[in-house]
């Protein structure tokens, strides 16, 4: 586990087990308020044992109901906890069945239990503690429970999976998080702590939201690309690696590839059920694309006979690359 100071009495702490998830501790004349948790218990009791030097614990925040987020909760006796109401009716009716599920398969998690929050809100939720004021707003998108902690007097967002270093919408949407991410887009922030990977600071905040947002749109046209050209889920992924879409593979140990080809899955099977959608995305597509010079000869033999595979001409497409394998 990786400990870092971001501001006066502000802690992030990064797993080296799963995935780099982040948990934060702000350390106040009144208390600690922890948000979230660390997905393995060994971990979180590091945590919990570094904190309680400095002050007891007074409130945990749960940005969302993963189990990576809420697994080390149970660890924090004292505490009273605070979340989205659709977190507490998530960890309610998934939680459960998903924590049976990883126990039987990873023995370090055998005496974790579920801890339901305490205090729930729909969104915005305004908290104060020992001098700072915790903002805490909804951003669906990830997950529909998911939001943001904004401390106002240290210009310091906690925006959770909001903010990742690929955006990951299978338990969500795009068009949800495109949105939250336009929101986080007009913030004056000092510090971003996403929910995995490093800090982001803040020359680099709008570089970071922007990306995400051009990321999910080359998605989702990427998809869109290869349902019109009758394409496989595997042609798919074959042909839209995660370069094609704006990101890179280094980001979490290349464990971002997998997370892409998760989007590309879920987006896939989304817009192949829902053609109003598909018709949008295909629409947008269209207006971005440079007009094309046809002459009336090719446009009649064009017109005589229905092509089989649609021609990626669309200058804001994704490019086609050579797959790669993705690394883990």
């Amino acid at each position: 586990m990786h400990r870092e100071r971001i501001s006066d009495d502000v802690y992030v702490f990064t797993s080296g087990l799963y995935a780099q998830v982040t948990a934060s501790a702000i350390v106040t004349a009144d208390g600690v308020v922890v948000i979230d948790t660390l997905p393995f218990p060994s971990e979180t009791r590091q945590v919990i044992e570094y904190i309680e030097r400095r002050a007891p614990v007074k409130y945990v925040i749960y940005t969302h109901y993963h189990a990576d987020h809420t697994y080390g909760g149970y660890l924090f006796r004292n505490a009273q906890f605070v979340a989205h109401e659709l977190c507490r009716e998530l960890l309610i009716t998934r939680g459960e069945a998903g924590l049976r599920l990883a126990r039987s398969q990873n023995p370090g998690l055998a005496d974790v239990q579920l801890r339901l929050p305490d205090i729930v809100f729909a969104g915005e939720m305004t908290l104060r503690l020992g001098g700072k004021t915790f903002v805490l707003t909804h951003s669906p998108g990830h997950t529909p429970d998911g939001i943001t902690v904004y401390i106002r007097e240290d210009k310091i967002l906690f925006a959770a999976d909001t903010v990742m270093p690929v955006p990951y919408i299978v338990d969500g949407d795009a068009p949800t998080m495109l949105n939250s991410l336009q929101v986080l887009k007009g913030m004056a922030l000092e510090n971003v702590v996403q929910g995995h990977g490093e800090i982001v600071l803040r020359g680099e905040i709008n570089e970071t939201i922007n990306s995400s947002i051009n990321y999910l749109n080359k998605m989702q046209l990427a998809v869109a690309s290869a349902l019109t050209a009758n394409q496989s889920r595997d042609d798919m992924l074959r042909e839209y690696d995660i370069e094609s879409c704006g990101k890179t593979r280094i980001a979490l140990n290349g464990l971002v590839q997998q997370l892409h080809a998760a989007n590309l899955i879920a987006t896939y099977d989304r817009l192949s059920t829902d053609k109003s959608k598909l018709s949008a995305l295909k629409a947008r597509s269209a207006v971005a694309a440079p007009p094309k010079v046809v002459s009336k000869a090719k446009a009649k033999a064009t017109t005589a006979k229905k092509p089989v595979k649609a021609k990626k001409e669309d200058s804001t497409a994704p490019r086609k690359t050579a797959s790669k394998k993705a690394s883990k």
